[in-house]
């Protein structure tokens, strides 16, 4: 018999880096789980993706077990660090602020297929080309 879920928390943290301090701590502790418990198994799932924010679905069920699934970094995350900036432009159709190289485009986007709504690599991209237009990312040739 399939365990009933109670709700589903979806929270993004830092690989490697969760701790009982809010967002993890209050998110979980409201129903019921072992905080400490979730965060040295999302640890040690992740410790290996460097200092990247990473979404995690946490599926809870109604005998206070769970299970969580860790997604695809934020594609912002993914173009911030390909175009070195730190932050997205606050004005960006007017003001450019970084780079990337079409090759990097399709790097990013073959890392966040999975989560993207498109059937092939081709409309992928077009849906992270979208998402580096507004942070004031531009995509030259190369």
């Amino acid at each position: 018999m399939a365990k009933k879920i109670k709700t589903k928390i979806k929270l993004q943290i830092q690989a490697g880096k969760a701790n009982p301090a809010p967002p993890v701590g209050p998110a979980l502790g409201q129903h019921g789980l072992q905080i400490m418990d979730f965060c040295n198994k999302f640890n040690t799932v992740t410790k290996e993706k460097g200092d990247t924010i990473l979404p995690v679905v946490i599926t809870v069920y109604e005998d206070k077990t769970y299970d969580f699934i860790v997604k695809a970094p934020p594609a912002s995350e993914l173009l911030k660090k390909a175009s070195g900036i730190s932050k997205g432009s606050e004005k960006p159709n007017k003001e450019k602020i970084g780079k990337i190289t079409k090759s990097k485009l399709e790097e990013i986007t073959k890392v966040k297929m999975p989560d993207l709504n498109a059937y092939d690599l081709e409309s992928g991209m077009k849906i992270i080309a979208g998402t580096a237009k507004q942070m004031g990312i531009e995509i030259i040739e190369g």
